[in-house]
This record gives structure tokens, sequence and C-alpha cells, in this order.
């Protein structure tokens, strides 16, 4: 069950095996199904997730629409992190995309983790390190970037998630309509 996450933390940090088992008890497993809402708008955050299979869709609301600020599939920690970290209500909605497995822990026993294993300190800051670098990737991108190019880029960086992933959600995380998405598409296939 944790085999995948080691294989997410080995390259930041190396656990011993009495650490492994502190780890471990900290965390509870959850399978949830598609479209299940793990964090809403106007909540307070108490969970983190770490995916082992499935995808969580980070998307806010403005005027009744959802838009879509990220997509967190295998191997990733997500969560309305903001919300988390401030216990504050959250202004995103985690939702599933797919049939999930999760690795689930709440702000007290993470909290107690950082206690018990100061490695901990060391990991949340690599993995908020990276999302601070996803987050600048995709404003740089609407900054500098045609919507032709953020479709590029995506397709490279992330070309599963066009087999599984409905297309007007990765157009709303595009920044762009589902008709320019499909016409961007055909230019492209072309």
């Amino acid at each position: 069950m944790f085999e995948n996450f080691y294989k997410y933390t080995e390259p930041i940090v190396t656990f011993t095996p009495r650490e492994k088992q502190i780890l471990e008890s900290a965390f509870t497993l959850r399978q949830v199904p598609k479209k299940f809402k793990l964090a809403e708008e106007g909540k307070i955050e108490k969970e983190l997730f770490f995916i082992l299979k499935g995808l969580v869709r980070l998307y806010y609301t403005k005027e009744g629409e959802e838009i879509t600020g990220f997509i967190f599939k295998e191997n990733l920690f997500a969560s309305s992190y903001d919300s988390f970290l401030r216990q504050a209500p959250g202004i995103q909605t985690l939702e599933t995309l797919e049939d999930s497995v999760l690795l689930v822990i709440n702000k007290r026993e993470r909290d107690e983790l950082y206690e018990a294993l100061p490695k901990m300190h060391i990991l949340a800051r690599k993995v908020a390190e990276q999302r601070f670098i996803n987050t600048q990737m995709i404003l740089s991108s609407f900054i500098l970037d045609s919507p032709e190019e953020r479709y590029r880029k995506f397709e490279e960086q992330h070309g599963d998630l066009l087999l599984r992933v409905p297309h007007h959600i990765i157009a709303s995380y595009l920044g762009i309509t589902p008709v320019s998405f499909s016409r961007i598409r055909k230019r492209i296939m072309k």
C-alpha cells in the first residue's frame, strides 16, 4: 500500500523501518468513487491526500462556472493547501475525476509526525516547493503563451490526461473554451 508513497519520497528523504512504522500509522487508506468531493469551497480543509490511484481536480467556482486550477494524478499530494495551512474556509473544491484510492492524513496527525519524524519537515518543504514551481509555471504560461502553446505544453507534460479527463475540464484548466480546445486539437492533429 505504501510502495508508491516511498517511491515518491525516496529521492527526497529515506525513512528507516521504524520511521516507516510511525509514518504508516499516521495515514489511513480511503477509497472514494468518481465525483466525490474531498474538500469544498467555504469549508475548512482538515486533510491531505496522497493519490495512490485515480485523479483529483482542484477547481474554483465563479458565477456558477467551474474553473479548473489543477489536476492531481497518481503519486502526488493533493489538498486545498491554503485552507489546510491556515485552517480557514477554502476558496477551492477538490473532486475526484475517477474512482480513487488515497492515503489520508489529518492536520493533527501531520503535526504529530513533524514532532516524531523531523525528516517530515524536509518532505513537506520539498512538496510545497514543487507546488510553488507548478503554480509559477502555470501563471507564466497564462502570461507568456498562446492557448495553442499552452495546449502543446499540456500534451507534452500530461498527455496521458487527454485520455482520462473530460476535454471541457482540460479546456478550463488551459483557460480556453471547449470549442477553442477542439479547434486547437484539430489543427495540431493535421
